[in-house]
């Protein structure tokens, strides 16, 4: 017996970055389990945000890492995350979902956000919460796609390439895109304020980027 001969010590996966476990992962499964583990809850939350029913969310958010397991000896970063590639899978898969069904529901965005947006005019807690409600109004009546960007951005932290990369446009088209909604945002806020004969200034797309910042801030 060789008491010298000392069995090789294994990493510590959860210390990894994605390109290091990716790398790792196409040999070993508990390199992707790792993978897994870090992004099953935002993949889970980005379904269930587009299908409105946990069941289908859970049984959809599994088939996205089935598929992405099946195919990571094939995936390249080239630029793009490993995250937003899950995401383009799991983006695939609900289109499909939605298309097979005939049917499309989004559960509001106000749900994802969470209660910490800033205002930029809140004088007391009741007006914080009928701006914030304008500001949700406002949202709700975006198209898909521009709800869809939202979230990607402010719920999901995402970059303007890795939103490009899920939604299958440029980064330069998303910017524009972002900066479209933004302005339709305002437009749509103020015009609910004419018609109501409201005076100051509802809560306003900047609302969604100082959460962003803020969020960025504690983490």
């Amino acid at each position: 017996m060789n008491i010298f001969k000392r069995k090789s010590k294994q990493p510590d996966y959860t210390k990894l970055s994605d390109s290091e476990l990716v790398i790792l992962a196409k040999d070993s499964q508990e390199a992707f389990g790792v993978l897994y583990e870090r992004y099953v809850e935002k993949i889970y939350r980005y379904i269930y945000y587009r299908t409105g029913n946990h069941q289908d969310a859970e049984d959809l958010t599994a088939g996205v890492f089935h598929r992405a397991m099946a195919h990571i000896q094939n995936y390249t970063e080239r630029g793009v995350p490993f995250q937003a590639w899950l995401y383009r899978i799991a983006h695939n898969l609900v289109a499909n979902w939605h298309r097979d069904r005939g049917r499309r529901k989004i559960i509001p965005l106000e749900e994802f956000i969470g209660p910490d947006i800033h205002f930029d005019s809140p004088d007391t807690a009741a007006e914080d919460k009928e701006e914030r409600g304008h500001l949700m109004a406002a949202i709700a009546r975006l198209p898909e796609e521009r709800q869809q960007l939202l979230y990607l951005k402010f719920v999901s932290n995402l970059s303007n390439a890795e939103v490009g990369e899920i939604l299958d446009r440029t980064e330069g088209a998303i910017k524009s895109l972002y900066h479209r909604t933004l302005i339709a945002l305002r437009d749509d806020i103020e015009m609910q304020q004419t018609r109501m004969g409201a005076k100051g200034v509802a809560a306003t797309p900047e609302s969604l980027t100082a959460t962003k910042e803020s969020k960025g801030k504690h983490g």
